[in-house]
């Protein structure tokens, strides 16, 4: 006891500050409030929305409702979660958050006319087109984009071996929409694009009970959520 407080719910018998979140990336140990919620479930919910119109969901085609998500809530988001995990000290969480962030600006940008990407495989600048001129060209640049992404997803998930089998397996699912969707930009098999859809809806389903796990702590709820935390003991 110091001053009227117990000391044992502040410092661990490693001597390190205590930390109460559930902590399924890394384990560090925090001083600042745990951002993984935050940006586990802004990278669930535009994974989810992409996931549902890769399932045509409503027979919506026109990507716009991704891109808002894309843009702020998947990209803003996540990449200031990820700059409050570098703050935390926890590298592998802040890594991923960033990463995640950009990789959503980056796939967002590649639909917005302003920066003329699909412009230059359908031959008319400004304007938003997937059956242009070069529109093969265009897929097949999406499908590497996705593949490198595949690449980096697995790099995180053997980067994660000491984290939480929660967190690998939201990797391992990601790794599998990555594949099957790259796949079907390279193919056009439509089959592929459903499938890569479920696959990007269970990952995402993944990504909230993460999230949640992490958000629900004893001095907040009732009850907590099982994450299976493998990072070293003190």
């Amino acid at each position: 006891m110091e001053g009227g407080q117990n000391m044992t719910r502040t410092i661990t018998p490693g001597g390190h500050v205590a930390n109460d979140d559930l902590l399924a990336i890394g384990a560090g140990h925090r001083k600042l409030a745990n951002p993984l919620p935050m940006g586990a479930w802004s990278f669930a919910t535009t994974t989810l929305v992409l996931s549902l119109y890769n399932l045509k969901v409503q027979s919506i085609a026109m990507p716009n409702a991704v891109l808002t998500f894309s843009l702020f809530y998947g990209g803003l988001t996540q990449y200031l979660a990820g700059l409050w995990e570098f703050a935390s000290g926890n590298t592998l969480g802040a890594s991923i958050f960033v990463s995640y962030g950009m990789f959503w600006w980056g796939f967002s940008f590649i639909f917005i006319p302003f920066f003329g990407e699909m412009g230059s495989y359908d031959g008319v600048a400004g304007v938003y087109s997937m059956t242009g001129m070069s529109a093969s060209e265009a897929d097949s640049a999406i499908g590497l984009y996705l593949w490198i992404w595949m690449g980096i997803t697995t790099l995180f998930m053997f980067g994660a071996a000491r984290s939480s089998v929660t967190l690998i397996l939201l990797l391992f699912l990601l790794d599998l929409t990555f594949i099957t969707l790259g796949a079907y930009y390279y193919t056009g098999n439509t089959k592929l694009e459903t499938a890569g859809g479920a696959l990007g809806i269970a990952t995402a389903f993944v990504a909230y009970y993460l999230g949640l796990g992490s958000f629900l702590t004893p001095d907040t709820s009732y009850f907590s959520l099982p994450l299976i935390s493998l990072a070293s003991k003190d």
